[in-house]
């Protein structure tokens, strides 16, 4: 299948990447800078950076794989500090997809509501409401092996 670009950023968490998606000013950068920076205060035992801002994402054997956009590959951006490096990942294998400012999240979410399809590879999802903190959820994802 052909790869096809998104407007998201990427972290890779232990063996599984997540794909942070949402609209311009939700905070994707932000999240995936707080994750990185979780791995350092050890928060996580492991994060690291695939792509910030677009990634190119592609079915391969059942799983959906993420790569940085050519041009990006180790360009970050900070708000207030402009584009830095940060070392990267070349590819990973998507484990979860999170959807910044969400409108409709429900406080217990069906099942259909947890799970999104991209190039035809069903992955958990975490929904994100506007004005609230991802990071918590998505540590309490991980944490409890139910992604990434």
């Amino acid at each position: 299948m052909a790869e096809a670009t998104v407007h998201a950023s990427a972290v890779l968490i232990g063996a599984r990447a997540v794909l942070i998606r949402g609209p311009a000013g939700a905070g994707k950068s932000s999240l995936a800078l707080r994750l990185v920076q979780a791995a350092e205060t050890r928060l996580l035992p492991f994060a690291r950076l695939v792509a910030d801002d677009r990634a190119h994402v592609e079915a391969c054997h059942g799983r959906l794989l993420v790569r940085p956009a050519a041009k990006l590959a180790g360009l970050f951006e900070i708000r207030g500090l402009g584009i830095r490096r940060l070392p990267f990942e070349p590819v990973a294998v998507v484990g979860l997809i999170v959807d910044l400012a969400t409108e409709a999240v429900d406080r217990l979410p069906e099942s259909d509501e947890r799970q999104a399809v991209i190039a035809g590879v069903t992955l958990p999802r975490l929904a994100v409401a506007p004005g609230i903190d991802p990071l918590p959820r998505l540590l309490a994802l991980v944490h409890t092996g139910a992604a990434a």
